[in-house]
């Protein structure tokens, strides 16, 4: 008798810890808030994804430019951006330029194409912790010669 009684428990146990565990999912899952896409898109755009012209700012603090140099001086070069529009990057000593091989400030120069990353300044500017040298490519569809 006295093992039938432990059945008992044992059984009424799983069934009850089954019943909460169900109850505590279904609960989770109605307090869950459910993002469409344009909502997820709305985040990541707040929280320094790409926009539009290929920069990269925002709350993350950031800057990531992509473009090519129209002009430089010691200290700063501006960047043609894709739409059309410029950004300034600033540079120091401890940028790190990059190409194939290490690069150094007198390889930074006009009709070069770069890509910047960085913190954003108020300004718009970007102040670099890098930048990457980049071939120029073809326009999309033709051969590069």
């Amino acid at each position: 008798m006295k093992n039938k009684q432990v059945t008992i428990v044992i059984i009424i146990a799983v069934l009850a810890g089954g019943l909460g565990f169900y109850g505590g999912l279904k609960y989770g899952q109605s307090q869950s808030p459910s993002f469409g896409r344009q909502q997820m898109g709305q985040q990541f755009r707040n929280t320094g994804g790409a926009n539009p012209q290929g920069n990269r700012n925002g709350p993350a603090g950031g800057g990531f430019v992509t473009g090519e140099i129209i002009s430089q001086d010691d200290k700063s070069i501006t960047v043609k951006l894709r739409d059309g529009g410029s950004k300034i990057i600033f540079f120091s000593d401890t940028t790190s330029i990059s190409k194939m091989a290490d690069g150094v400030k007198t390889d930074l120069a006009v009709g070069k194409e770069i890509t910047a990353t960085g913190s954003a300044n108020s300004d718009g500017s970007i102040t670099a912790q890098s930048i990457q040298i980049r071939p120029v490519l073809p326009p999309s569809g033709q051969n590069p010669k």
